[in-house]
């Protein structure tokens, strides 16, 4: 099964609520935020034996990489909102400023 059959109602709701790409990149972003919980979990029990009050540090290399994901999903998200709100002010001010005719 594909992640998008998978995930079907949750990209639906959030790609009507926010658009097709930042939808998908917010069921991502659950995902890889769901992702971090249970290698978070699972770090309790797989402590560092070096370390007992950290992770294994396969655990913390698998946690670094998706808290990093997770930062470049969240800055795709904010530029392609921050790009929609400039492409409406743009959209705003060309109709307040046509001509009258009569």
């Amino acid at each position: 099964m594909s992640i998008f059959d998978e995930k079907r109602d949750e990209l639906e709701k959030y790609e009507f609520m926010m658009g097709t790409e930042r939808g998908r990149l917010a069921v991502a972003l659950d995902l890889v935020t769901d992702s971090l919980i249970l290698v978070g979990q699972h770090g309790v029990y797989c402590a560092s034996s070096r370390n007992p009050a950290a992770p294994a540090l396969d655990l913390q290399a698998v946690l670094g990489g998706l808290e990093g994901a997770k930062a470049l999903i969240q800055s795709v998200m904010e530029e392609l909102r921050a790009q929609r709100e400039a492409a409406r002010g743009e959209t705003s001010q060309q109709g307040g400023n046509g001509a009258v005719s009569g």
